[in-house]
């Protein structure tokens, strides 16, 4: 009788899951807000309880995390990280600036201490990677000039979570400085351990990894990233962190390969994370931080905006470019909301989960039309404080980054300029 509940309820959250996206589809929009949404409905104090299928979509949950970082971490090669973070670490530590000191404020004005300030700091801080290249894939962006500059703060962002999330597990649990300066050397060390052998020994990996099987290659990659995962977690490094990592790894054919096979198994178990957080979300819960979360939103969305434009004008990048840039970064997602999970879980502060809920559900929604419409948007207001004239047209051809327009403009014709 269990087990044909479960059975029930699982395919009911599937079945509604693939209805959602067809929705989300249709509407060319974001399907995240509809999957949280959905988590709200069938969760604590929603319209229909579940309860047999719970523990079974906890661990899907896990999956999907585990599978959206794999998954990214295919986008680079290992030579390919080393070279951003050695060009890239300032525009990683305006975004931090930026992006973790409002949260951090915000949680001290509202009164609930250090701990949860440095939480919620990095709840306002992460970028969600896959949303983002959901987005830029949907917008045709994947080859712009400013995408390298967007990759790489994601990187520095996900790597960063290998420091940050050790930090807080040690603040969360309540355990002494020595305890804690233990906890992050052994995250530290593991991350770099494992980051140089995807560096050294990556084509090796590869070679192991390979096979002209798609059977065998799903098995042998799904499940040496589950065991990397798995090992990093215990040694108190993120396994998202370990999954990202092993992405970095593999390269080549096998990368392509490996990006095929996974990309449907990564969007199914993606939409159970979200919908799973929604299920430990009480709806009635968020209301009351529904202003806080809007106020919050609002000002990330204008700093993660900043910090592109900064970014990508550093690299070279034109104006259009940007601003498309920081745009893209507005979401926050999956990194979030695993933060926000940590806090509720230790009971730190209960308002924190309702208020990364409403915060995340803005800012899904915002982040694909920022990614969108900021560009535009830029050059309406741009064009409406420049003067008409004979004298304005001819210092068009003058004006920086003009060349780099251009060639952002045939990077991405469909009318973003």
């Amino acid at each position: 009788m269990h087990s044909a509940v479960f059975l029930i309820e699982f395919g009911a959250i599937i079945l509604g899951l693939g209805l959602l996206g067809r929705v989300a589809g249709r509407l060319k929009f974001s399907p995240i807000p509809l999957y949280l949404l959905a988590g709200l409905a069938f969760g604590t104090g929603g319209l229909l309880p579940m309860g047999a299928s719970e523990e079974f979509v906890a661990i899907g949950a896990e999956i999907g995390v585990i599978l959206l970082l794999l998954m990214l971490g295919l986008e680079y090669t290992a030579s390919d990280l080393v070279s951003n973070l050695k060009t890239q670490y300032p525009a990683g530590l305006v975004d931090f600036g930026l992006n973790a000191v409002p949260g951090a404020v915000a949680a001290l004005l509202m009164g609930w201490g250090p701990v949860a300030a440095v939480v919620l700091a990095g709840v306002t801080w992460i970028s969600s990677s896959g949303v983002i290249a959901k987005v830029m894939g949907d917008l045709g962006r994947v080859g712009n000039r400013e995408t390298p500059v967007i990759l790489s703060i994601l990187v520095l962002e996900d790597l960063a979570m290998a420091v940050y999330l050790p930090i807080i597990t040690a603040l969360l649990a309540g355990v002494s400085l020595a305890a804690g300066s233990a906890t992050l050397a052994i995250a530290l060390g593991v991350a770099g351990a494992v980051l140089f052998i995807a560096v050294r020994f990556g084509r090796h990996i590869s070679r192991f990894v390979s096979s002209d099987d798609p059977e065998k290659l799903l098995l042998v990659v799904l499940g040496l990233t589950l065991l990397v995962a798995g090992i990093a977690q215990q040694l108190q490094v993120s396994a998202a962190v370990g999954a990202f990592l092993v992405g970095i790894a593999l390269s080549g054919e096998v990368a392509e390969g490996t990006h095929t096979l996974l990309s449907p198994l990564r969007d199914l178990f993606a939409a159970v994370f979200f919908v799973f957080f929604g299920l430990h979300t009480d709806p009635a819960s968020i209301p009351p931080v529904l202003l806080p979360a809007l106020a919050l939103a609002v000002v990330t969305a204008g700093t993660k905006i900043a910090t592109g434009y900064w970014a990508a004008k550093r690299a070279g990048v034109g104006v259009k470019g940007r601003w498309r840039a920081g745009g893209t970064l507005v979401a926050r997602g999956e990194f979030s909301i695993v933060i926000a999970g940590l806090a509720v879980t230790a009971g730190i502060e209960p308002a924190m989960g309702p208020l990364a809920t409403a915060y995340v559900l803005i800012l899904v929604v915002i982040g694909p039309l920022t990614a969108r419409y900021t560009e535009p948007v830029a050059a309406w207001v741009s064009s409406r404080r420049t003067p008409p004239g004979p004298a304005a047209l001819a210092a068009v051809p003058s004006q920086p980054g003009s060349q780099e327009d251009l060639k952002d403009q045939a990077q991405d014709p469909a009318g973003r300029a």
